[in-house]
């Protein structure tokens, strides 16, 4: 166990990536008064407030992030499309950055992540790889892969983007020629996601299992239901999964695994992230330790708190409306804040643009169907719009 001095001492936690899951995160540092240093290319970033030292600068530029590295202690991240190689060179110079390089490397291309889950026997949907779109037409010709499937990017794709739903041969033109899966279409009742945690001493501590809602346009989360309404021993298959990847990979930090549930009740891995993700927002008020204090003690070693539920929870998120681009308008935020058990968490972005993640809000209420209706009521009631 590290007993190194983090508090209120010249101890500097780095953050590669400013934006809301930095800001989130730094809650957590400010009251444990641990100095923090944040990057990020933008001059309005969410974390701009809160660090004690915002950089301005590229998260892909090696010579950016090696020299950002240089002045921490800790690295972690908030984002996966950062320098790989810098922090690579930062680690074989002394530096603990977690999770470990080798690690974000591997997520940030599918087709690494999809063979990894294969080599190590971890139920994932089949899928077949390609290094540019002619290889997966002629696969399709050769009837290979048969429609529909769903064709995901290898790299750079997040938020609902770089993923498509292929049904027909129309389907594939605006595909652009990049490497890719064509997974199989799993069949699924319910999206799953666990948040475990691992720290550098090996201590594993999973979140109760959630279950997830997506947008059918946007693919993006719509609502959080926590505790996930799956029987048990679904649930308990879910944590001991995720437990399972974060083992294999040798991960420190926080690791989001999500899952789809089949009408069998077979458990598939659908993809990881790793880092504090939006599946665990809701822990922030509906459990013991958050998932970004979780987090901050996974990477600095020390042990792991508690992640039973408080009360049932319910997240929504708060994404921009369809037609509006400009500087935002929350619609209706007053309404919310008159009804009891509804937190909102606003994350600090002047411009809205459709679908772009702007804030969330948790519901918790004793009865998870009671803060279900809740959660209807907000998400009708508020709006994210331009002015």
């Amino acid at each position: 166990m590290n007993t190194k001095n983090y508090y209120s001492s010249d101890f500097r936690l780095g953050i590669v990536g400013g934006g809301q899951l930095g800001k989130m995160l730094l809650q957590e540092t400010r009251r444990l008064d641990i100095g923090t240093s944040v990057l990020d290319p933008s001059p309005v970033a969410p974390c701009r407030i809160g660090s004690n030292k915002f950089t301005e600068g590229s998260l892909t530029d090696y010579d950016t992030v090696y020299a950002f590295g240089k002045d921490c202690d800790v690295i972690t991240i908030e984002i996966e499309n950062v320098s790989v190689e810098a922090l690579k060179q930062l680690e074989s110079e002394g530096k603990k950055v977690f999770p470990q390089p080798d690690i974000i490397g591997l997520i940030q291309s599918k087709i690494r992540q999809k063979n990894f889950y294969k080599e190590n026997l971890i139920p994932t949907a089949d899928f077949i790889s390609f290094e540019k779109k002619e290889e997966l037409l002629k696969a399709i010709e050769n009837k290979q892969v048969p429609f529909p499937f769903v064709w995901k990017q290898s790299t750079g794709g997040f938020d609902g983007r770089g993923v498509a739903m292929i049904r027909k041969s129309e389907d594939l033109n605006e595909l652009p020629d990049v490497p890719c899966l064509a997974e199989s279409l799993v069949p699924f009742e319910k999206e799953l996601a666990v948040v475990v945690a691992r720290s550098e001493s090996g201590e594993c501590k999973t979140f109760p299992t959630v279950e997830m809602d997506f947008h059918p346009e946007a693919n993006l989360v719509e609502y959080v239901f926590s505790p996930g309404k799956v029987e048990a021993a679904i649930s308990e298959k879910a944590q001991n999964l995720a437990r399972v990847v974060a083992e294999k990979l040798n991960i420190v930090g926080i690791l989001a695994v999500e899952m789809f549930l089949t009408k069998e009740g077979m458990i598939l891995i659908n993809e990881v992230a790793p880092r504090v993700h939006n599946s665990g927002h809701l822990s922030i008020e509906g459990n013991i330790s958050s998932q970004f204090e979780q987090h901050l003690r996974a990477i600095l070693d020390l042990p792991l708190g508690a992640t039973d539920t408080i009360q049932p929870a319910v997240m929504v998120n708060l994404v921009g409306e369809e037609g509006h681009t400009g500087p935002v308008l929350y619609e209706g935020i007053e309404d919310i804040l008159k009804l009891s058990g509804v937190y909102v968490h606003l994350y600090g972005k002047a411009e809205t643009r459709p679908f772009r993640k702007m804030g969330h809000v948790t519901i918790i209420d004793p009865d998870l169907e009671q803060a279900r209706a809740k959660a209807r009521e907000v998400k009708e009631k508020i709006k994210v719009i331009s002015q």
